[in-house]
């Protein structure tokens, strides 16, 4: 009888998987609650490097099943995610993802699908980057302010240099104009 796991996968802490292991269950798929696997981090960082993801891999066997609700749970980059299933069926893992049907991403119908659809995906991801930068130069070329508003006004910058200055702490500032220690420091500098 197969293992069947789960791996939801969310990039910050203010999110959860709950949506991925509902969909999993949804889909028809029976999994033990100590089979599915939760974790926080980005997708940018290998599956071979993130932690909970190791853990998995020690874990399974030749001809359990690993579910994953959409492709980029495994990763960002068509590389990585080509890796990470070549990995799984040197296993012997079948690797279903829900999004595209159920399909086994190890068979060879499933690896060639699986290709398709992540280099779109990282061809989407280089398109959104460049028209980010190309926002970024054309906000820069009109002028306009780029990055967080200074935590300081130019007085408030003054004034901290001039108290600094008879000797207030640098804790004793921070904590008076409730920003950060090294803000007071670079405003010292």
């Amino acid at each position: 009888m197969s293992r069947v796991f789960l791996y939801a996968r969310v990039s910050t802490v203010e999110q959860t998987a709950e949506n991925q292991i509902a969909e999993a269950k949804a889909a028809g798929f029976a999994i033990r609650p100590n089979r599915i696997i939760t974790e926080t981090i980005s997708g940018s960082i290998a599956a071979r490097q993130r932690p909970e993801f190791r853990r998995l891999l020690d874990r399974l066997e030749d001809g359990d099943v690993l579910v994953v609700t959409k492709l980029d749970r495994l990763g960002r980059s068509a590389l990585d995610v080509r890796a990470t299933v070549d990995a799984l069926a040197g296993l012997g893992v079948r690797l279903h993802c829900l999004a595209l049907g159920g399909v086994d991403l190890t068979s060879s119908a499933g690896r060639m699908t699986m290709q398709v659809i992540a280099a779109v995906a990282e061809f989407e991801r280089d398109l959104l980057i460049e028209r980010t930068q190309a926002g970024v130069q054309r906000a820069r070329a009109s002028g306009k302010a780029i990055g967080r508003p200074a935590s300081l006004t130019e007085e408030q910058k003054a004034a901290v240099r001039a108290e600094r200055d008879s000797g207030a702490s640098i804790s004793f500032l921070a904590r008076s104009y409730k920003v950060s220690r090294q803000t007071i420091g670079r405003v010292c500098e």
